[in-house]
């Protein structure tokens, strides 16, 4: 696969720290997350789709790991302004947004991570730009653009410009938007004399070589840029000894690494160098520098795809370069797309064929996502996020990217320059090499939520605001199903609660077992995460040419909003268990088969044996008989009403017995998380509000948002000639959306849906993967005419 050029060297070091990578990698699982959208274009009062795809970073495989994924909408100020918690069940999610009406005008982030994700930083969540017009608006905003500021930075290769070592630099040209700037200059020593002259390539990206000729920080870069503005920038500092790292194509089919060095040992210093390319170590190999130079060339074929990652580490087994290298993937679902027509009438049946296949033609099944809206001048093809490219590019890379897809659809020359260009400015790595190499992971203080969402809370002491540590908690949420999770607060004071199927706004009760301890509060964490990446947005620039598009999208989201709104309210409810969390209780009551009572001591004493009632110092207590050991508990038992935790049993005994539907009690030792508890006795009410009865006043009651219910797509039929008479008007912008395709190996899957009454240009998205890591997209477009034109045509 490689050979080195100068004096070869025993492997050890190189082993070890490839060993120390892979020890690593295999302790942190690597997630990533995809979101398809829609659209990129919405008017206030719109509903924003999407679908999330979660893969493991290694083989872009989809990885059932996480249980919840987090999605916002972030306006240009990074403060959000629609948040949700949407549930993964076998690596796949979807869910949707109501935009406000009120919502401004502006570019809007939409954000996708997991729990897990949060430990590795805000770059390494999923983003995507929006659009968002308010046409409530009394006029259009005004072109918001600022006075030009522009971002020029340069990168030497490798890491470090070095006296007397030749040296790549790349650079990168950004107006204040992040949008790539066009630009070319000249590099000029301290006496004011050029050493080298360049241009950007594409996205206002490029590169030069020159050899610094001394140390220091004398060095300066005069730009001029399209409109013949100038730019004065210093180049990085040049250190007077180091080391340089080079790679670059070397022969057909070959790629060249070579380092470069003047540090006193330099003319036999033995250094190692590792390939990874998704938290996986492809090559590692020592070697001594003979004179201050090594070089390696390697296979392409034998390299794997995308975003490699090479680094020099010294003998000390310190890195000291580091250099990307985009190896175009081959690998890909190609999805066969088609509809059965070039052009539909309105109201008509628009029917289409998928089909997907790996790049050799061979049938592949894959999950996909499809949707198909209207064309017109604020939404442009080719403005969707792809799949591909994300996956295999974006998500390794710092920063925006520019058109990613560009550099998957080109095999010329020009794109494997811009490619290099994007590798030499945007490099990131999610680790430190530092933990790396000490053999231990860094602090991970999000979990991955293996089973459903965490809820995590902090208890403090009430008088200092100290964290308490050792404290059991209850969190509950008052239903008919009977919920109940616990935990034990750490040294931290934090304690997580595991809770499966919470769906939908609740009045969450979080408190502690007031007779055993009266010290404590909670504080409620924010699941969100609250730091970000620098993302920025491009301000959005409407002209007059865009007003009767806008006024149309206008009148398509009102006449939405009019005719259709309970068609577009109902949400689908997933399946849930009905049994409690303890499962059925050893005795059974439904009270109406008994004599009603009006007192729940009466009912207590007549006919529940289980469940002793006693009065102590004038308090009700309840002991419950453990018929495994025959026996009574010392203990009293777990009491619920509606799932939620009453500590003190006076407050049970005023409950009205006839809000109570049934009574269910377990009479042996019940081992729950953490805790066990002396039997349990569960009340549920007709209603699920805990019949009227109010928590200790210490507890913690506070609203709060559980995982999303899906909202179903609504798109009206035309199958009879009285659906197609209805005088409702139908101007949908987006015509479908389906988040839940599935292909199989050899069959093509048919899906049909109808047009609407809005003529024009409807553009198909189809995006998605299969079980083995092939990702695709498949964009088409067919028309729409008004029946009459189209008899005519």
């Amino acid at each position: 696969m490689a050979a080195w050029h100068g004096v070869q060297a025993q492997t050890t070091g190189a082993t070890s720290i490839r060993q120390a990578f892979e020890n690593y990698s295999k302790l942190d699982a690597h997630e990533k997350l995809f979101l398809h959208l829609d659209r990129a274009t919405y008017v206030s009062g719109d509903i924003m789709w999407y679908k999330l795809y979660a893969v493991e970073g290694t083989r872009q495989r989809p990885l059932p790991m996480s249980r919840v994924a987090y999605v916002e909408v972030l306006d240009g100020r990074k403060k959000p302004v629609l948040q949700t918690k949407v549930a993964l069940k076998d690596a796949v999610g979807h869910g949707s947004f109501q935009l406000p009406a009120t919502l401004p005008a502006g570019r809007y982030t939409v954000r996708a991570y997991t729990n897990w994700m949060k430990n590795f930083g805000a770059e390494y969540f999923f983003h995507s730009t929006v659009t968002v017009v308010n046409t409530f608006a009394a006029k259009l905003p005004a072109d918001t653009t600022r006075t030009a500021t522009h971002d020029v930075q340069f990168f030497p290769e490798g890491g470090n410009l070095v006296k007397g070592l030749p040296s790549t630099v790349g650079f990168k040209v950004t107006d204040h938007t992040g949008r790539g700037l066009a630009a070319e200059g000249v590099l000029l020593d301290k006496q004011g004399k050029p050493v080298a002259r360049f241009a950007t390539l594409r996205h206002g990206m490029g590169q030069f070589s020159f050899t610094p000729a001394e140390a220091g920080s004398g060095y300066t870069a005069v730009l001029k840029l399209a409109n013949d503005q100038s730019l004065t920038r210093a180049l990085p500092a040049v250190y007077e000894q180091g080391y340089v790292l080079s790679v670059a194509r070397s022969g057909s089919g070959q790629l060249s690494l070579s380092v470069a060095a003047n540090t006193p040992s330099a003319a036999n210093e033995e250094l190692y160098v590792l390939g990874h390319a998704g938290q996986q170590a492809f090559f590692a190999q020592s070697v001594r520098l003979a004179n201050g130079h090594a070089q390696v060339v390697l296979d392409k074929a034998a390299l794997p795809e995308g975003v490699l990652h090479f680094t020099v580490f010294n003998e000390q087994r310190r890195p000291i370069c580091e250099r990307l290298y985009f190896h175009r993937p081959n690998s890909r679902l190609v999805i066969d797309a088609a509809a059965d027509k070039p052009q539909y009438a309105t109201r008509d049946k628009v029917s289409l064929r998928l089909a997907t296949a790996d790049g050799a033609g061979r049938p592949a099944a894959a999950g996909l996502s499809m949707a198909v809206y209207r064309l017109d001048s604020l939404a442009a093809p080719g403005s969707a996020t792809d799949i591909r490219s994300y996956l295999w590019l974006t998500s390794a890379l710092k920063g925006h990217i520019e058109n990613p897809g560009y550099y998957f659809q080109s095999a010329e020359p020009e794109a494997d320059a811009a490619a290099d260009n994007l590798m030499l400015t945007q490099g990131w790595r999610r680790f430190r090499w530092e933990a790396v190499l000490a053999g231990t992971l860094p602090a991970m203080p999000h979990a991955p939520e293996l089973n459903g969402h965490l809820i995590e809370a902090r208890v403090l002491n009430k008088q200092t605001g100290a964290p308490m540590a050792g404290i059991p908690a209850y969190l509950a949420a008052p239903s008919r199903q009977v919920r109940l999770y616990n935990g034990i607060s750490n040294a931290e004071g934090l304690v997580r609660f595991e809770a499966r199927e919470l769906y939908g706004t609740k009045n969450l009760v979080l408190q502690t077992n007031f007779r055993q301890d009266s010290t404590s509060r909670f504080e409620l964490l924010n699941p969100f995460a609250t730091n970000h990446a620098e993302q920025p947005l491009p301000p959005v620039r409407l002209l007059e040419q865009h007003r009767a598009d806008l006024t149309q999208r206008h009148v398509q989201v009102q006449a939405q909003n009019a005719y259709f709104r309970k068609a577009l309210s109902p949400y689908a409810q997933p399946l849930t268990d009905s049994l409690a969390f303890f499962g059925r209780g050893d005795e059974r009551y439904r009270l109406d088969d008994y004599t009603r009572f009006k007192v729940m001591e009466e009912v207590m004493r007549e006919y529940v044996p289980g469940v002793q009632v006693r009065i102590r110092k004038g308090s009700f207590h309840f002991m419950v008989v453990d018929n495994g050991h025959r026996t009574i508990f010392s203990d009293e038992p777990m009491v619920l009403v509606d799932g939620v935790p009453f500590f003190n049993t006076d407050r049970v005994m005023k409950v009205d017995p006839l809000k109570v539907q049934r009574l269910e009690v377990v009479t042996r030792g019940y081992l729950h998380g953490p805790l066990t508890y002396s039997g349990i006795v569960s009340y549920i009410s007709y209603k699920g509000d805990m019949a009227g009865a109010q928590p200790d006043a210490r507890a913690l009651v506070q609203e709060y948002e559980g995982l999303q219910w899906e909202r179903e797509f609504y798109a009206p039929r035309y199958e009879t000639e009285q659906q197609k008479q209805s005088r409702l008007p139908d101007l949908r912008q987006l015509l479908y959306w389906n988040p839940n395709i599935s292909t199989s190996a050899g069959q093509p899957q048919q899906l049909s849906f109808y047009t609407g009454d809005e003529g024009g240009k409807y553009l198909v998205v189809v995006q998605g993967i299969s079980n083995t890591g092939l990702a695709g997209s498949s964009i088409f477009t067919f028309e729409v005419k008004p029946a009459a034109v189209a008899q005519a045509r």
